[in-house]
C-alpha cells in the first residue's frame, strides 16, 4: 500500500520508544521463545492492536500477547529494532497484516516464523471499499494529478478491515486454526474461543446494522479513508479529505470537492480522528460553518479506551449524532 515520505521527528521518536520497549521485552522473565514460555503460555505477536484484541480473545490463558506496536502509536510508521526482529523469529506465532506495516513485512521475511497468520488472507480486503464512486467524477487531469499526490491514487486495498466486526471474526478463525497447530492438546479451547468472538462481534455488527439502517445512503467525510468497510457494511458514502495515508496533505482542489459534497448533501458533521493532525479537517469544518465529531479508525487503543468494542460503540454513538440521517 502507499506509504507517505519519512517523518524525521516522529520516526525518530518511535523508533527511540520502540527500542527501550524491546529491550525490557527481551529481558522480561515470561518472554520466550517458540514452544512457549516459562509460564507454558504461547508467545504470540500481533503487529498491532485489532489482531492482538483477536489473539487475546480466541488464545485466552494459553497465549501471552506482545504488540509491536506501542499504544497509541502510528502503526503505519512503525519501525523495528533489532530485538523486536529477533522475537519475530522466536515466537510461536505471529499475527500480522501484510502489505500494512513494511517494518513487519521485512521482518518476517527475515526471520521465516514457523507459524505466521497473514489477516490478509481471511478478511476479503478490497479496492476502495464504500468510497464515493463519483468522488473524482469530471476532474481535470491537472486536478487527478494532484489527487495522485494527496494520497487518492493509493494501492489497490484497503488495509482498515477491521472496521467491520464480521471480517474481524473470519480472522479470529484463521487465528484459531494456527494456534491449534502450535497447540493441539488446547485445540477445542481455541475453537470455542473463535466462536465466543464471532458469536460476540455478530451481535456487535447487528447493533451497528439497527442503529444505523436510518442513516443509510447518508454522507459520511473522513478525514481519511479509513472507513471504507465500515461505509460498506452500513451502507453509507464515505468521503475523505485525504486518501488511505493519514498523513497525506490533500491538495487545494480536493478540499475544494469535498466542500461541494458537504454542501451539496447537507453535511453537518467532518469526522476527525486519533493519532494523527486534526488541524485540517477543524480548519475545513469551520470555513463550511459545520461541527466535528472523533471516529477511531481503532489502528491503536486509545490510551483512556478499554478495548475494540468499547472503541466501536462510541464510533457508533458518533456516527448517529453526527450524521444526517432519516
Amino acid at each position: 500500500m502507499h506509504r507517505s515520505p519519512a517523518r524525521p521527528r516522529r520516526a525518530l521518536i518511535a523508533t527511540a520508544a520502540l527500542a527501550c520497549a524491546a529491550l525490557v521485552a527481551s529481558c522480561s522473565p515470561g518472554d520466550g521463545g517458540g514452544g512457549g514460555g516459562d509460564d507454558g503460555r504461547l508467545q504470540v505477536l500481533a503487529s498491532f492492536y485489532p489482531l492482538q484484541y483477536v489473539v487475546e480473545q480466541v488464545g485466552g490463558e494459553h497465549v501471552d500477547v506482545s504488540n509491536l506496536t506501542p499504544p497509541a502509536a502510528e502503526p503505519h510508521d512503525l519501525e523495528l529494532a533489532p530485538a523486536q526482529v529477533r522475537r519475530i523469529g522466536d515466537a510461536d506465532l505471529v499475527v500480522y497484516l501484510s502489505g500494512f506495516q513494511p517494518a513487519v513485512d521485512e521482518g518476517i521475511a527475515q526471520r521465516a516464523p514457523e507459524h505466521v497468520v497473514d489477516a490478509a488472507e481471511s478478511a476479503g480486503l478490497e479496492e476502495h471499499p464504500g468510497e464515493d464512486a463519483g468522488a473524482h467524477a469530471g476532474e481535470s487531469a491537472e486536478e487527478h494529478a494532484e489527487h495522485a499526490d494527496d494520497g487518492h491514487d493509493h494501492g489497490p486495498t484497503d488495509p482498515h478491515f477491521w472496521l467491520d466486526p464480521t471480517r474481524l471474526a473470519a480472522v479470529g478463525d484463521a487465528v484459531a486454526a494456527e494456534l491449534a497447530a502450535v497447540d493441539p492438546e488446547h485445540a477445542d479451547d481455541y475453537a470455542a474461543g473463535a466462536a465466543a468472538l464471532t458469536a460476540d462481534l455478530d451481535a456487535l455488527d447487528a447493533e451497528l446494522a439497527e442503529a444505523l439502517a436510518p442513516c443509510a445512503g447518508a454522507t459520511l467525510v473522513t478525514s481519511h479513508e479509513a472507513f471504507g468497510y465500515l461505509a460498506e457494511r452500513y451502507d453509507l458514502r464515505q468521503v475523505g479529505i485525504s486518501g488511505i495515508d493519514p498523513e497525506a496533505e490533500p491538495s487545494p482542489a480536493r478540499l475544494r470537492e469535498v466542500g461541494e459534497v458537504v454542501r451539496e448533501n447537507g453535511v453537518t458533521t467532518l469526522f476527525f480522528e486519533t493519532l494523527v493532525s486534526q488541524k485540517v479537517t477543524r480548519t475545513l469544518a469551520d470555513d463550511l460553518g459545520v461541527g466535528t465529531a472523533l471516529l477511531d479508525p481503532l489502528e491503536s487503543l486509545a490510551q483512556d479506551a478499554t478495548d475494540y468494542r468499547e472503541v466501536m460503540e462510541s464510533n457508533l454513538e458518533a456516527l448517529t449524532g453526527g450524521l444526517v440521517c432519516a
